[in-house]
């Protein structure tokens, strides 16, 4: 069973809403393939089936309901949530989703945390790498990872598409090529440094694009002043607190990144992802093709194709 764990899924009913509240980016994710539509959906299933993939794992971001008014923020969660459930409950064959959250409400995302969860029955929760500015490693949003904790959830973590927060990205058009893989490294960094994934070590936590530049820079991280990246009670060098991650191989078809990731993370954290309808088409099929062809010892390519997202999603995979 091959699952693609880093899959899009927007309804124009939702863009609309997303821009009723003041989104102003939300023109690029329409039209391209990603909706729910008969012809859409039929393509997709296509294409998934050309590429030897199962099953999709729905997330919304970067188009999340993340907003300053609590009551836009939880309306838009609900509907896309909604939406999700539905149409996991439509194709349980092809489809697992994530819950989004409308933070930086804490109160308002554990509700809807365990709406989610409990009555709709989806798999996990996704977030951007920063909400409205403000790291992941904010204290603030320390309670909803508490419940994600109990929980054992999957949390996936996606660019906002912030340039993380630099005009130095943004002004020079690099917002997703150079600043998406940028966000994906700063979060991780924040969340070792704010020893995170050893307070809260149940959350599967799934970083998008092999961690961005992540696998360049741990042993820089592990010889740089070591312990300052970690909390006061954390005993562990930023490397080995990186391996309690998961990462998704969209790699674009760069074998040597996907090497770098293995060689620095580990191939049992690597899961599959494709980033549709970005990567669409032959696109599409090459971000699994390139995990086979790259030189991998097959048993490791065996577990990033086909073993390691079934083990993270456990007992969520029917079937």
């Amino acid at each position: 069973m091959r699952i693609d764990v880093h899959a899009h899924l927007w309804t124009d009913e939702y863009l609309d809403l997303l821009e009723g509240y003041g989104r102003t980016d939300t023109a690029f994710q329409r039209g391209m393939g990603a909706g729910l539509g008969g012809t859409e959906l039929e393509a997709r299933f296509a294409l998934m089936d050309s590429a030897g993939v199962t099953r999709q794992v729905l997330s919304a971001p970067p188009q999340s309901p993340h907003f300053a008014d609590p009551r836009h923020a939880l309306h838009a969660a609900r509907f896309v949530n909604d939406q999700y459930a539905e149409v996991v409950a439509h194709w349980p064959e092809r489809f697992l989703a994530l819950a989004s959250l409308p933070l930086p409400h804490t109160g308002p995302a554990l509700e809807e945390l365990a709406r989610s969860l409990d009555e709709l029955g989806l798999h996990g929760a996704c977030v951007t790498t920063s909400v409205l500015d403000r790291s992941l490693a904010d204290p603030a949003f320390a309670p909803v990872l508490a419940e994600l904790d109990r929980r054992g959830a999957v949390l996936f973590v996606h660019p906002a598409g912030c340039g993380a927060g630099s005009r130095l990205v943004t002004d020079f058009h690099l917002t997703w090529s150079v600043g998406a893989p940028l966000e994906d490294t700063v979060a991780v960094a924040h969340l070792i440094r704010a020893g995170v994934p050893g307070r809260f070590p149940r959350i599967r936590f799934v970083v998008c694009h092999l961690g961005g530049a992540l696998p360049m820079l741990l042993r820089r991280m592990d010889n740089q002043h070591a312990w300052e990246w970690q909390a006061p009670d954390v005993a562990e060098q930023p490397s080995a607190t990186a391996r309690r991650l998961w990462y998704d191989s969209v790699g674009h078809g760069h074998a040597p990144a996907l090497w770098a990731a293995v060689e620095s993370l580990g191939a049992d954290r690597i899961v599959l992802g494709t980033d549709f309808p970005y990567e669409n088409g032959d696109l599409f099929r090459t971000a699994v093709a390139y995990v086979e062809e790259s030189g991998l010892p097959p048993g490791q390519a065996a577990r990033i194709l086909d073993a390691n997202a079934r083990e993270l999603f456990g007992a969520a995979v029917p079937g």
